[in-house]
């Protein structure tokens, strides 16, 4: 299993020169120094709005007193993520459905088989929903996921309608006395109206099989997409009100300042990250963890045990 030390190498290198100035010793921070991290801060794609924020906040931590650096900016990152808490797929409601969304590349397949595999590790019975039905190769690649993970999959005919196959999918949840269905939809352009009305259809398709369904919706955002990302789940959020966010692709990315300011933008939680391309590298989101590593003030070997 990848770690988060691994997994933000990218990320870290941003802020490697400038860091080695804030750690050593119990000097003040000067003005250089703080437009320095600033400045990383920025590279790392954190919104200007929030770095700001955090180089003020920081300077306020620090102003007058010695205090270690290292730990005074680690808890000022940490203050930036404010409701991310993990999910407990022991305590669903069973039947319970979740809808997977996003723009295309963003992982939502391979996100979605990975949650399944979760969701069967957690004891429950998972099935997947293939409402991909703009490309042949999308049902393909769940069920070739379904057969690798032994997981059952509901799919349709390729440009049938993806609204029928989400209420086929949820009645063979029911008729199957399956516990969570996991349905991943096509990628669309969140500028595309008819796509994003058809997320809609979706939706009350759901809803006339179970009232409460879909129980979740969640967004699946490419980590090397940085701000880009934040923008993209606004249109997104404004048609099927998101309950959660999956970053993916963290690992290839040295944009994942942007994380700092997704969730309050958005006021939705990170709930998931994927740190590597191994089925077990989808993990719940740790801020802690993701602000030690990514300061980095560890050693590989130190902070290289498996993510639990």
């Amino acid at each position: 299993m990848a770690s988060w030390f691994k997994a933000l190498k990218k990320t870290r290198n941003v802020f490697k020169e400038v860091l080695s100035k804030v750690v050593k010793g119990r000097e003040r921070l000067d003005e250089e120094t703080l437009e320095e991290l600033e400045s990383s801060l920025l590279q790392a794609d954190v919104s200007p709005r929030l770095a700001g924020e955090i180089i003020a906040s920081l300077e306020k931590h620090c102003r007058g007193k010695e205090v270690e650096k290292t730990e005074a900016l680690k808890e000022v990152l940490l203050k930036q993520f404010h409701n991310e808490a993990r999910f407990n797929w022991r305590g669903i409601d069973k039947p319970y459905c979740i809808l997977i969304v996003g723009i295309n590349g963003s992982g939502k397949t391979t996100t979605s088989a990975k949650l399944g595999l979760q969701a069967r590790e957690a004891g429950l019975k998972p099935l997947l929903g293939a409402a991909d039905t703009f490309r042949a190769a999308g049902t393909d690649q769940v069920r070739m996921w379904a057969d690798r993970l032994s997981i059952p999959v509901v799919a349709g005919q390729q440009n049938s309608d993806a609204a029928s196959v989400a209420f086929d999918a949820m009645d063979a949840l029911v008729a199957r006395d399956l516990d969570v269905l996991i349905i991943d939809t096509a990628g669309r352009m969140h500028t595309k109206k008819p796509l994003m009305d058809e997320l809609e259809k979706i939706n009350r398709a759901l809803s006339k099989r179970i009232p409460a369904a879909p129980h979740e919706t969640w967004i699946v955002l490419d980590g090397s997409n940085g701000q880009n990302a934040i923008s993209q789940a606004r249109f997104f959020n404004d048609v099927v009100p998101l309950t959660g966010i999956i970053i993916t692709k963290l690992d290839g990315s040295s944009k994942a300042g942007f994380l700092f300011s997704v969730s309050q933008e958005l006021k939705v939680p990170i709930l998931f990250t994927g740190v590597g391309e191994q089925a077990e590298d989808l993990v719940p989101f740790d801020a802690e963890a993701f602000v030690n590593a990514l300061v980095g003030t560890e050693t590989e070997e130190t902070v290289d045990a498996e993510i639990a």
